[in-house]
């Protein structure tokens, strides 16, 4: 087991830059850029005297408004170098959200690119800055990927670093510990409002190394990155994993299933991550026989369950045999546990694998806080190196999250083991009471998966004046395939307990989903609430 290391985010990518100079680092295949560690490390170094030319002080945070575009990863370097806090913007906010956000985390500046499938963030800007006062601490709006008066570019930015010396950012990148405070994200809120998960360069590089040692990751691999930036799945589980260990970063601008296989064929990419229904977009799409994947080998797939069988087709008909599965959240910089590339496919399915090194894991009785003995279900608390250091200005509910001996409460419920495996079985506000029987979606789920027909499919309780809730699913049908409600129930009959088969089938094209790939059951129980009552009042 490696020791932690205590290195900033700066000096990770220094080591890698003084010991694979020539190598490649970035491929935007699409964009035709390439750059190695050495182009890498420079580029940083420009922006990082871009920020401090602007007056970024040690400290001051930043918030980035974009796709996985080119200028994202270099401020995610560069604002490590300069001592600023990266603050992450889901792509998919609109503007009551980003004015709660940049309110919220004392934002000094806004670097943003100029629109996204259809919305306009420049002109979400536009109308939140005609109210000067509404964000007294923030100074600075720089557009990445356009040039507009009112704004600075990120060509302007760059340029302004001309004026500082190597002597000014070396006393700036001395001045900063590995305990600082690097990253800041929000959670998706979908309770109450989101909440700024503060995270230090001790707590994610060690993470990222950890993650990458799991996946057997090295500096002979080239990962292919469709998953979102704003998320530590993209920016820790990708782009530091790889530059912990050397490897290459391919990122995607934004996910496409058909720039994904196009991408990991033309780059003999090795390592390839995504969310499962990232995996099963790819899996399913009309020309993915005609692709050559034979270089694919590792890779991460995480968010939400994999079904079984997805995970077969992911080994057999991608050759990611050494795939793993990890689990975690942003509190925990995020991975808790990890399988390894050698764990079988049930492990893969059927568990998260075992907590990683250095990282303290126990299931305790949700009411009592009594710690649960093998195979009995009770909530994940983990404690160590890698949870936050708080959310952000609140420390109330930083409270309720870690408690007095350091252990964060994940509000996930799980069992483990006796040889260490985890198994998620669900969230405490996702269980779901019926008539006083407590019933698991993650479970239905498992179940309803071995249908033929059925592609994918979420579990959700819905309210009921009889039973308090009753059990519902929403359910993507394969291509072709045809399935009415009542044979499903049939399907069901005298296989699982009569309380948990669905009484309310719905079944849709897709699931609404964050930036980052998560399925919010909390819309689809809205939606499937006013799919019933329609019913019911027609």
């Amino acid at each position: 087991m490696a020791d932690l290391m205590d290195l900033t985010v700066g000096d990770c990518l220094r080591l890698q830059a003084e010991k694979f100079s020539r190598q490649d680092a970035v491929i935007y295949s699409s964009l035709g850029i390439r750059w190695t560690y050495e182009e890498f490390w420079n580029l940083t170094e420009k922006a990082a005297k871009g920020l401090i030319a602007m007056g970024i002080e040690k400290g001051d945070h930043i918030a980035v408004w974009a796709t996985n575009v080119p200028e994202w990863l270099i401020l995610q370097f560069a604002s490590a170098r300069a001592g600023a806090v990266l603050v992450t913007v889901n792509t998919n906010y609109q503007s009551a959200e980003l004015e709660y956000l940049l309110k919220q985390s004392d934002s000094k500046a806004l670097f943003f690119i100029e629109s996204f499938r259809g919305t306009s963030y420049k002109g979400i800007i536009d109308e939140l800055r005609i109210n000067k006062n509404r964000f007294p601490k923030l100074e600075h709006y720089v557009g990445l990927n356009f040039m507009d008066s009112p704004y600075s570019s990120w060509q302007e930015v760059l340029a302004a670093g001309e004026r500082v010396s190597d002597d000014e950012l070396e006393r700036r990148e001395k001045s900063l510990t590995c305990h600082d405070v690097i990253n800041m994200q929000y959670t998706s809120g979908t309770t109450g409002f989101p909440k700024g998960v503060m995270l230090t360069h001790r707590n994610i590089v060690n993470n990222a190394r950890q993650i990458a040692e799991a996946m057997n990751l090295s500096d002979k691999d080239r990962l292919c990155i469709p998953v979102p930036f704003f998320h530590c799945f993209g920016c820790v589980l990708g782009v530091l994993a790889a530059v912990s260990v050397g490897a290459v970063m391919v990122p995607l601008v934004e996910f496409d299933p058909l720039e994904v296989l196009e991408t990991v064929e033309r780059e003999k990419c090795t390592a390839l991550h995504g969310v499962p229904t990232m995996f099963i977009a790819e899996l399913n799409h009309p020309r993915f026989s005609e692709f050559e994947l034979s270089t694919l080998r590792t890779g991460i797939m995480a968010g939400s369950p994999c079904p079984i069988e997805v995970m077969k087709k992911v080994i057999s008909d991608m050759g990611m045999g050494e795939v793993t599965i990890a689990y975690g959240q942003t509190e925990s910089s995020p991975v808790i546990t990890q399988t390894t590339t050698k764990d079988t496919i049930e492990r893969k399915v059927e568990t998260v694998g075992r907590k990683h090194p250095h990282v303290e894991v126990k299931i305790i009785d949700p009411i009592t806080g009594e710690e649960a003995g093998p195979n009995t279900q009770g909530e994940l608390c983990t404690r160590g190196y890698h949870v936050m250091k708080g959310y952000y200005n609140m420390p109330d509910s930083t409270n309720e999250a870690i408690d007095q001996d350091g252990w964060l409460h994940t509000g996930d419920l799980a069992t483990i083991d006796e040889e260490g495996y985890i198994k998620i079985t669900g969230r405490l506000k996702d269980m779901i009471i019926r008539g006083g029987e407590n019933v698991y979606p993650r479970e239905v789920e498992e179940f309803l998966y071995s249908h033929p027909a059925i592609l994918d499919v979420q579990v959700i309780g819905v309210p009921d004046e009889k039973y308090g809730e009753r059990v519902a699913a929403a359910i993507m049908l394969k291509e072709g395939m045809m399935l009415s409600p009542d044979e499903l129930i049939s399907y069901c009959r005298g296989k699982i307990a009569r309380h948990k088969i669905p009484e309310h089938i719905l079944f849709v094209d897709e699931y609404p989903m964050t930036a980052s790939g998560k399925i919010q059951k909390y819309k689809l129980r809205e939606q499937a609430i006013q799919n019933f009552s329609a019913r019911q009042n027609a």
